[in-house]
C-alpha cells in the first residue's frame, strides 16, 4: 500500500554529470526485455513510499546501492547474497543495462534498479527506518574546491541515509580521493543517529569486488578509505 505524500522540489544542484546514452546490441536486448519489470524511473514513481515487497516478491533485507556505474561489482554483490533484496540507483542508461546483462549472466534473481536521484528516490519513495544497508562506492569525488557543493556526501544528506536506515543498520562508503574521505568521515561522524564501527577507517571487506575506480586508483598511489557508520537511534 503506497502512503500519499507530496514530493519535494527538485534540488538545483545535482552531484552527477548525464553522459551519452548510446546502448550497444546487448544492452539494447536487456534493457527491453529486463527493464519493464525489473527497472524503473524514478520521476516516474507513483507518489508515497514504493512497495518493495510487492516489487521483489518477497520480505528480505533492503540494501540500496547508489551509483552503480557500469554494474559489474554491484551484478557481483547481488549474486553473493541472495537472501537480499539488491536495489540500485544510477542515472546512466548503459550503466544499468549493463547491470541487467551482469545479472542475467550471474542468474542474480534478487536485483531491482532504477533510474534518477538518490535524493529523490531516498526522500520522497523510500521508508523511514526501512534499509539494512545503503552503499555508495567510489561516488565523484568533485576535486576542484568550486565544485565541492556539488559532492553527494553532505550533512543533508547523511542525516537523509541515517533516517532510511533500521537501527542496526550500516552506511558504507568507500572513495580513494583523501580529502573527500576526510569530509565523509566528518560528516557522517557529526549525525547522531550514527556511530562508527572503526576508527576512523574501516578495513577494506572482502567481499567487495575491486571497482574499476578503485583499481585505477590504486594504479596511481591512493590510498582507498572505507567506511561504515551504524544506525544507532
Amino acid at each position: 500500500m503506497l502512503s500519499m505524500k507530496p514530493s519535494l522540489p527538485r534540488r538545483a544542484v545535482v552531484s552527477y554529470v548525464r553522459r551519452g546514452e548510446r546502448l550497444t546490441a546487448g544492452q539494447e536486448r536487456a534493457w527491453e526485455q529486463y527493464w519493464p519489470t525489473l527497472g524503473g524511473e524514478v520521476d516516474e514513481l507513483p507518489a508515497g513510499d514504493l512497495d518493495l515487497t510487492t516489487w521483489f516478491g518477497r520480505e528480505a533485507p533492503v540494501v540500496l546501492e547508489i551509483g552503480s556505474g557500469m554494474g559489474e561489482t554491484t551484478g557481483k554483490l547481488a549474486a553473493a547474497a541472495p537472501e537480499v533484496n539488491y536495489l540500485a540507483v544510477e542515472v546512466y542508461k548503459p550503466g544499468l543495462a549493463q547491470l541487467l546483462l551482469h545479472c542475467e549472466t550471474l542468474g542474480a534473481t534478487n536485483l531491482r534498479a532504477l533510474r534518477g536521484d538518490a535524493i529523490d528516490l531516498l526522500t520522497d519513495h523510500i521508508r523511514p527506518d526501512s534499509l539494512s544497508e545503503v552503499r555508495l562506492f567510489f561516488p565523484d569525488p568533485w576535486p576542484k574546491k568550486k565544485h565541492h557543493k556539488r559532492r553527494l556526501v553532505q550533512q543533508a544528506f547523511v542525516s537523509l541515509v541515517a533516517s532510511r536506515l533500521t537501527v542496526g543498520g550500516v552506511f558504507h562508503m568507500a572513495t580513494d580521493w583523501e580529502p573527500y574521505a576526510d569530509q565523509m568521515l566528518d560528516v557522517a561522524s557529526a549525525e547522531p543517529t550514527l556511530r562508527n564501527r572503526h576508527q576512523p577507517w574501516a578495513p577494506r571487506p572482502d567481499w567487495r569486488p575491486v571497482t574499476k575506480f578503485e583499481g585505477r586508483g590504486e594504479n596511481e598511489g591512493r590510498v582507498i578509505r572505507d567506511l561504515m557508520f551504524e544506525k544507532i537511534l
